[in-house]
C-alpha cells in the first residue's frame, strides 16, 4: 500500500505537466487487429480508424477473421481493411493469430516504422495516430495508449472496472513515465517499432502481453505512456460474462509473478543489462508482488475487524489507515483521468466485487478453474 501511494503522490505531480514534442515527419503505422466473429463490433473500429486526424497514406489497417464462423471478414473488407483469414483448429487465441498475420506481413515485405496492436471491440480517439507519431519522433519504441472502458455506465460491473482501470491503466503508468520506468503492456493500443517487432517474436500465451512486456525490459527495452492517445473497449456488462475473462487474467498474473520476479531481482542486482537502471527492474518485480486490490481490500477488513475485536487502539488506527490509503489511491486514479460521475455511484457495489473476485480468486488457486483462451462474451450478445 506504501508504494501505490509513492505511485499516487508521484502521478499526481505528474499530471500537471505537458508534453512537447514537435515531429517532423509523418512516420508509417500498420494497424492488427485480431478477430475472432466480430462482425458486430468491429466496423465500430474501423469507422475510427477511418477518422483518424492522420493522413490516410500514412497508414494500413490489417485484420485477421480467425477461425471465424460469422461474417467478420466480409464486414473487415467492407470497411476498407486489408482482411486475412485463418483457420486452424490447434493454435487458438488471439497471440497465434497475431503470429500468424506478422509473418504474412513480414513475407509481404510491406514497409512501415511501427505497427499498433488493437483489439477488434475497441474504438480509438482521432488524435491517436498523431500523439503515437510525436512519441515516435521523440525515439520511443515501445509505446501504451491509455486503455480504458467503452461505456461505462452500462452496469455497475463496467463502471468498477473502468475505476480499476483508471489507477492500472493510467495512474500507475503516469507515475513510472515520471520515474523513469516501463509502464508495461496492456494488451490494447500497443505500439512497436518496427525493430522491436522484428527482433523480438510475439508470445502466444494466454497473457501475451505481460509476457511479451517481461522480455522487452529483460532486453533493455522500456514502454512509454501516450496518455492523450485513448483507445476504449468493450467490457462485459454482467459478473457471469466477466468471469472467463478475470479467471484468465488471474491465471496469467500468477503464473509471470512466479517465472520473473526471481528473473528481475537477479537483474537488479547484478546490473547485466546497463540500458535500463537496476530501479526499473525492481518496481517491474513489485508490480508482479502486488496482490488483485480484491485481496487486498479483503485482508484489510478482515485485519480491521481482528483489530476491533481485540480493542486495540494502534490497530485499529493502522486498519483505518490502510482504507483511507485505498480510497485516496482509486480516488486520485478516477479525478485524474477527468472521469465521469456515474462511476462514483458504482462503488457502492465494491463490496459485492470484491467478494466475487475473493471467491474466483480462490477457486483458482485451489486449481478449480483451469482454462486457457475462451473468448469473453460480448454485450451484444
Amino acid at each position: 500500500m506504501i508504494y501505490l501511494l509513492f505511485l499516487t503522490m508521484t502521478a499526481i505531480l505528474q499530471h500537471g505537466k505537458q508534453e512537447n514534442l514537435t515531429p517532423d515527419q509523418h512516420h508509417r503505422f500498420i494497424f492488427l487487429v485480431p478477430a475472432h466473429n466480430e462482425e458486430k463490433l468491429l466496423p465500430n473500429l474501423l469507422n475510427s480508424l477511418n477518422a483518424l486526424d492522420y493522413p490516410a497514406e500514412h497508414f494500413a489497417v490489417h485484420v485477421v477473421a480467425d477461425n471465424c464462423t460469422d461474417h467478420t471478414a466480409e464486414v473487415g473488407r467492407t470497411c476498407g481493411a486489408t482482411l486475412h483469414e485463418r483457420f486452424d483448429q490447434n493454435l487458438l487465441g488471439k497471440g497465434y493469430a497475431l503470429q500468424w498475420l506478422l509473418q504474412r506481413i513480414e513475407e509481404n515485405k510491406e514497409p512501415f516504422d511501427a505497427a499498433i496492436i488493437l483489439d477488434a471491440d475497441s474504438v480509438v480517439s482521432t488524435n491517436f495516430l498523431s500523439v503515437m507519431n510525436r512519441h515516435l519522433a521523440n525515439g520511443e519504441r515501445v509505446i501504451q495508449a491509455y486503455y480504458t472502458v467503452l461505456h461505462p455506465e452500462r452496469s455497475w460491473n463496467t463502471s468498477l472496472r473502468y475505476v480499476a482501470l483508471t489507477a492500472l491503466h493510467y495512474l500507475r503508468p503516469l507515475a513510472r513515465m515520471a520515474l523513469g520506468c516501463s509502464v508495461g503492456l496492456k494488451g490494447n493500443g500497443m505500439v512497436f517499432h518496427r525493430t522491436i517487432m522484428r527482433n523480438h517474436a510475439w508470445s502466444a500465451s494466454v497473457t501475451e502481453d505481460i509476457e511479451y512486456h517481461m522480455s522487452l525490459i529483460l532486453a533493455g527495452e522500456r514502454v512509454t505512456f501516450a496518455r492523450e492517445a485513448v483507445v476504449w473497449a468493450e467490457m462485459p456488462a454482467e459478473l457471469k460474462d466477466a468471469r472467463t475473462q478475470n479467471i484468465r487474467w488471474e491465471q496469467g498474473r500468477l503464473d509471470m509473478a512466479q517465472r520473473y520476479i526471481p528473473r528481475l531481482l537477479k537483474m537488479a542486482w547484478t546490473h547485466q543489462q546497463p540500458k535500463l537502471p537496476a530501479f526499473v527492474y525492481i518496481d517491474a518485480a513489485i508490480e508482479h508482488m502486488i496482490p488483485p486490490f480484491s485481496i487486498v481490500a479483503g485482508l484489510s477488513l478482515l485485519y480491521l475487524l481482528m483489530a476491533l475485536f481485540m480493542q486495540s487502539a494502534s490497530a485499529i488506527g493502522l486498519g483505518i489507515g490502510l482504507f483511507v490509503g485505498q480510497i485516496a489511491y482509486f480516488g486520485a486514479g478516477l479525478l485524474l483521468a477527468d472521469s465521469p460521475r456515474q462511476v462514483y455511484i458504482a462503488l457502492l457495489y465494491a463490496p459485492l466485487f470484491v467478494a466475487w473476485k475473493i471467491w474466483l480468486y480462490l477457486r483458482i488457486l485451489l486449481g478449480l478453474d483451469k482454462q486457457g483462451w475462451v473468448r469473453t462474451a460480448r454485450n451484444h450478445q
